[in-house]
């Protein structure tokens, strides 16, 4: 799990380039493009429900970004449901809202406005050098949207709307970060002002970057053709267990050190995950599980699995047949979110020069 990153909600954090103080405020999401993963929910979920209960900030948003979705094509039907489900997923796992702002981007207009600003003050050279512009893209670029090339524009403005200070990532989206980071510092140096912070990346932890179950060199993806390389937050306990004991391993016991898995990616994986679910380092599951073979480790990791992921299936499950609840829980959340968005993007058009 994270280390705690809190800062006393009466003590606004200076921002490090400016000196300008801000009050502390969380702010992250995910895509609801379907299939919720372990790897999710141990890279962004349940940090999102630490950051939430260990106190420190003014407000914990966290955001369903169906916006970035449509970057891509989505059949509509399957986007609402899907939105509905990473809700359910938000929910089953702790989050609570009445002390986050749970909402899906679309609900809020401001996140849109602020692109179009944010859209003028990055480069296009700062979007092309964007790895998972390239990755997207591939060779056909000129096929891909608009909206996938200004992604990190629009991140910024999910971030910066907020005047989010810390932004629980997954390594992947260490460099989107940093491009947010940019923008603020531009935006600030352009205008001649302190207004928007430079946010501060939170990435964490023993499983901030998940592999597949059947290549410890792949990150685990709801879009591998293999089922069995991942476990689904929607997988029931029979499943999650089958999963584990059939995940891809090597014959050589595990070793009574961590660093003994340098070469060993399908073990380590497997560690990493034992050690995050269990809010264990690595270092301590090797002196349990050191020397031990794959035939009694998998076993061991199953039953925590089980035990950690089921409760969050079924709950999920529950919360899924009662989608109006989830849609009024999402309205409210995003008139929340606005109370907070439309005062910082009042103060934007005013720095720019927007009559209102």
């Amino acid at each position: 799990m994270p280390a705690p990153v809190s800062a006393p909600v009466s003590a606004p954090t200076p921002d490090a380039a400016s000196g300008t103080a801000f009050t502390p405020r969380i702010f992250s999401g995910i895509q609801p493009s379907g299939g919720l993963t372990l790897g999710n929910y141990l890279g962004a979920i349940r940090r999102f429900v630490t950051m939430q209960d260990q106190g420190g900030f003014a407000q914990t948003l966290y955001c369903m970004v169906d916006m970035h979705a449509i970057t891509v094509w989505q059949d509509p039907d399957a986007l609402r449901r899907n939105t509905r489900e990473l809700a359910a997923g938000y929910l089953a796992a702790g989050l609570d809202p009445a002390r986050s702002i749970l909402f899906n981007q679309s609900r809020v207009p401001e996140h849109a406005q602020l692109a179009w600003v944010f859209n003028c003050v990055a480069r296009m050279g700062w979007m092309g050098r964007m790895t998972q512009w390239k990755d997207k893209a591939g060779k056909n670029a000129e096929a891909a949207s608009l909206g996938l090339f200004a992604y990190p524009a629009l991140m910024a403005a999910d971030i910066l709307l907020y005047h989010a200070t810390h932004v629980p990532v997954g390594e992947d989206q260490k460099q989107h970060l940093e491009l947010t980071r940019d923008v603020a510092a531009k935006f600030n140096h352009d205008y001649g002002v302190d207004f928007f912070p430079v946010t501060e990346p939170v990435i964490e932890g023993t499983a901030t970057r998940v592999m597949s179950l059947r290549d410890g060199t792949k990150k685990m993806s709801k879009s591998d053709p293999s089922d069995a390389s991942r476990i689904n937050l929607t997988d029931d306990a029979d499943t999650i267990a089958r999963k584990i004991r059939k995940a891809r391993t090597d014959p050589e016991p595990l070793p009574s050190d961590y660093a003994g898995l340098r070469d060993r990616p399908e073990a380590r994986n497997l560690v990493n995950i034992y050690a995050a679910l269990s809010d264990q380092g690595t270092d301590q599951v090797m002196r349990t599980h050191g020397g031990s073979q794959f035939g009694a480790f998998k076993p061991a990791l199953a039953e925590l699995a089980v035990e950690t992921l089921a409760p969050i299936s079924a709950e999920m499950a529950r919360l899924m047949q009662d989608p109006a609840e989830i849609d009024r829980t999402l309205a409210a959340g995003a008139l929340r979110a606005r109370d907070i968005a439309a005062p910082i993007l009042e103060r934007t058009y005013d720095i720019v020069g927007m009559l209102r």
